[in-house]
């Protein structure tokens, strides 16, 4: 994860959120992380990322147990948690 993200909170607050297995949560946020990483950054240092590829990217993933309206719920969870620290934002 990014700076200042403690992984169990973010798993724990997706979780409770959308009662979905950790174990699950955290297969789809590797999956995630990956995908931002090979995403190309801006001369900002913003990374925009267009959400049905990242489904998409996910969703292809084998170990990846999930339908997509879930994986879709844990992304969105997981981006409302991230602006609420500060971490990440909607680019304009």
């Amino acid at each position: 994860m990014s700076k200042q993200v403690n992984e169990a909170e973010l798993v724990s607050h997706v979780a409770t959120k959308t009662k979905v297995d950790p174990e699950k949560i955290r297969i789809v946020l590797k999956h995630e992380q990956a995908y931002m990483n090979s995403a190309k950054a801006d001369a900002k240092g913003d990374v925009d990322v267009d959400f049905d590829d990242l489904v998409d990217y996910v969703m292809g993933k084998a170990d990846v147990k999930l339908d997509e309206i879930t994986v879709e719920k844990i992304l969105d969870v997981e981006m409302e948690y991230l602006i609420k620290k500060g971490v990440a934002g909607y680019i304009d």
